[in-house]
């Protein structure tokens, strides 16, 4: 477990959420070598099975922001991460670093990072006021209609955005770099030639094209410094198990998400 005492405050955080993405669709895209630029960043070359805390975007990303980074899929509870200050903490240890603040984001902003924001689903659009909650937690937000769920190559234009906002940080500055990744949300058939109708393997086919997008990415953040970096699916899909479709359900296959933190040197 990563000692996050050690390492807030001196390196840059980047934490991407793969919207909608399965476990089992990661890890089979992962074995099958279509997830190369990923595969490079996680433990041993595969992604850990953990629970997420929200079975939809929002719910998913306000546990998460709060400290409540998904949990693993065993019933073996280590210490997180880092955690807000509560009244109690029972997986608080000596490794988890704590914030005297309300979210992870304000956190990390008092500490003198440059908090970032890249959407994503519409609960990052701004649009309504529901849209404003998760990127109003942020000093810096970017969404349009090219970086949303509509757009065949959202995950191009905010690996664009994510990198001129690289270019405009000082030197010394540290960031907080956070990208919801729309691609591996419904609807994904378009990445799956032949496709009518989205499934299983479009959603692996959308993981695939989002890899080669955020490969631009991961090659230049070691010119900034060392990263925290940390990864995972808000919540899963369901393709018809069960005869349930979509998400927002309490099904194995939507608490069922891929998580990987690491360390990236600079």
């Amino acid at each position: 477990m990563i000692n996050a005492n050690e390492i807030i405050g001196t390196h840059h955080v980047l934490i991407i959420t793969f919207d909608s993405l399965r476990f089992d669709v990661a890890r089979a895209a992962a074995y099958a070598g279509q997830t190369p630029y990923l595969s490079k960043l996680l433990p041993d070359g595969q992604w850990e099975e953990r629970r997420t805390h929200g079975t939809f975007t929002l719910p998913a990303h306000i546990a998460f922001f709060s400290g409540f980074l998904p949990v693993p899929a065993s019933p073996v509870r280590p210490g997180r991460l880092w955690a807000c200050r509560a009244n109690r903490g029972v997986t608080i240890t000596e490794r988890t670093y704590v914030f005297d603040a309300p979210d992870i984001v304000t956190g990390l902003d008092r500490l003198g990072y440059h908090t970032v924001c890249i959407g994503g689903v519409g609960f990052f659009s701004g649009q309504t006021k529901l849209g404003q909650v998760l990127p109003g937690l942020f000093a810096e937000a970017h969404w349009s209609p090219d970086t949303g769920v509509d757009c065949p190559e959202s995950t191009r234009h905010q690996v664009d955005i994510a990198l001129q906002t690289l270019d405009r940080l000082e030197s010394g500055d540290l960031v907080l770099l956070f990208l919801n990744i729309a691609a591996t949300h419904t609807p994904t058939a378009s990445y799956l030639p032949g496709a009518s109708a989205d499934s299983w393997e479009s959603q692996a086919a959308a993981l695939a094209y989002t890899d080669t997008e955020l490969g631009r990415l991961f090659d230049v953040l070691p010119r900034f410094g060392a990263w925290l970096v940390i990864m995972c699916g808000d919540h899963g899909e369901a393709f018809g198990e069960d005869g349930h479709y979509g998400h927002g359900i309490a099904h194995p296959c939507v608490w069922s998400v891929p998580y990987a933190e690491t360390l990236m040197p600079g």
